[in-house]
């Protein structure tokens, strides 16, 4: 396995975004928060999209992008179905938080929904603090790392 750099276009992310969608439709009913950020938000030089594969097959993968100066903003963290509970999400969360340092970030935040459960786990166990909601989605919840 081997974690790439691309962009939210390239075929690596094809499969991501459409499982996150049918996801996002199974758990809230609306999977069109998949589309609610412009993928030219996760270019450099200040965001990035990695992915995790395994020859042709995308196992995880997660986008970074500025949430303001010193933020940056995790977004469509996914991890291959057939994959899950293996340590992936980790391994694409610690390469995003040593992309964000590289880029000059002191934080990286993100958001997850409620009917998550998994997700909330996963941020609480690598040291993610709680912040509350700071998005647009309702009952999501925030969650803040510092990098530095």
């Amino acid at each position: 396995m081997k974690c790439v750099s691309v962009r939210l276009g390239d075929p690596e992310v094809a499969p991501l975004l459409l499982d996150l969608h049918r996801e996002y439709e199974t758990r809230y009913g609306d999977g069109d928060s998949v589309h609610d950020v412009d993928g030219t938000e996760f270019d450099p030089p200040t965001g990035g999209f990695l992915v995790l594969v395994d020859g042709h097959t995308t196992v995880s993968g997660g986008g970074l992008r500025q949430f303001n100066t010193t933020t940056a903003e995790v977004k469509r963290m996914w991890t291959n179905p057939s994959y899950r509970r293996q340590g992936h999400a980790k391994t694409i969360l610690r390469e995003l938080a040593s992309l964000a340092r590289n880029l000059g970030y002191e934080r990286m935040r993100l958001e997850t929904g409620f009917a998550q459960p998994e997700a909330l786990a996963l941020y609480r166990s690598l040291g993610f603090t709680d912040i509350g909601n700071y998005g647009i989605y309702e009952r999501a919840s925030g969650f803040e790392i510092t990098l530095i």
